[in-house]
Parts: C-alpha cells; structure tokens; sequence
C-alpha cells in the first residue's frame, strides 16, 4: 500500500446496513444456529447487531481487538484488549466484524476463543479482501482490488486521520483540504464534514486556524 496515495470507499449507513442483512441471509441460508455471537470491535458492534437482529438471536457480546488505528494506520501486531466475559466451552459461536484486510484481526480473534473450547467457531464479515491471509466463513461482499474503506461508524475518526494526512504547513481553506482528499484518496466527503473534522483537530492540537483556513499544528500523536 502506497502510503501517500490510495483509493478510498466510503460506505453509506444504507449500504453498511444492506450488507449486513445480506451476510446475515447468507448465515440463515447456510445452517448454522449460533447459540452465542461475538462482535469485534469497534468495527463488528453494529453489523453484528444487525446479523442479531435478522437471525432472530438475543445472545450478543464482544471482545475488541486492536489492529488498525485511524486513517490506515496499522500496528506492529493485533492484540487482545479486551477479553471474553461469558464461557463459550461447547457452544456454536459466530464471530462477526466489518472487513477482512490483512486478516490478522480475525486470525487472532479465532487463535484467542478456540483456547476457550468452543463446540463450533465460525466467521462473517461484510466485505472480504481477497489479500487477507484470512478467510472467513461468510461475507457478504468480495474486494478483489485493494483499496481502504471507512464505514459510517467510523467517518468522523477516519475523517480527522485523512485530513492529518493532508494539512500541511501552510494555511488551506476546508473547500481545498476536500480537494486535497480527492487528489490523493479518490474521498470525496460532506463539506460539513470536513468542517466538523477540522474544527475537532483544533481542539485537538493537531491544526491550528486562521481567518478560517487551516494549517499543522504541533500534536501529531492524538490517538494511538
């Protein structure tokens, strides 16, 4: 992945809900009767309710594994922060999330419950990379040709990461800042936005404004 430069796809809350009662049809069509359904967070919290909601499930909780930060930022390995809270020993479990990228979220999710002895462990995302080393048991999308995608639940965050990666030194107006997003990242987002992102990175100290345009600040480290 080109560090400077790549595609972006910005799923709409229509489309992120379609795909996630198309995975849960899938999982329907399929057999399975999971007696538990484990989101991945934060990324799996809503389409695994959605899943929940259409299979008719009530037994939902979560563990949050740690992989990607903002704006394709990755870290040197996933991990484990916070654990199971339910034993699973001998039970159907479904783990859902949003994407498979590298696959390594879910390779240590999957690594992490079956030390729990599950009866039956099984995986759904809504949209699979076919470059991920992992693959999961159901999806409702394939992704053939790499590109990052920023889900609706995680515009905002995602937002702030992008426009950092474009604020330069020099002060820049909102509109050209959104074109800068386009130039290099084919993101073509709301101008409110981008205004609300932009306002957040002051109050955050990671840009400064002036006479309503905005530049880099000193505070490059406001999420891990």
């Amino acid at each position: 992945m080109d560090a400077d430069s790549f595609p972006i796809d910005m799923v709409s809350w229509d489309s992120a809900i379609s795909l996630s009662r198309s995975l849960a049809d899938i999982i329907r069509a399929s057999g399975l009767a999971p007696d538990l359904v484990i989101a991945i967070g934060r990324g799996g919290y809503v389409p695994a309710r959605v899943v929940c909601d259409r299979l008719l499930i009530s037994d939902l909780t979560s563990i949050k594994i740690e992989h990607w930060g903002v704006a394709a930022r990755e870290f040197d390995r996933a991990v484990v922060r916070f654990h199971l809270s339910v034993d699973v020993e001998g039970k159907t479990i479904l783990v859902i999330d949003d994407v498979t990228d590298t696959g390594e979220t879910l390779i240590t999710a999957t690594e992490y419950l079956a030390r729990h002895r599950p009866g039956e462990l099984r995986t759904g995302v809504l949209q699979h990379k076919t470059c991920s080393a992992f693959q999961p048991d159901y999806y409702a999308e394939r992704i053939a040709e790499w590109k990052w995608i920023i889900y609706p639940w995680a515009l905002h965050e995602d937002m702030i990461g992008f426009l950092e990666k474009v604020l330069g030194d020099q002060p820049v107006s909102p509109e050209g800042l959104a074109r800068f997003l386009g130039e290099r990242f084919k993101m073509y987002p709301d101008m409110g936005e981008v205004i609300l992102a932009l306002d957040d990175m002051v109050s955050l100290g990671i840009a400064s404004r002036r006479d309503g345009q905005y530049f880099a600040a000193g505070n490059r480290q406001w999420r891990v």
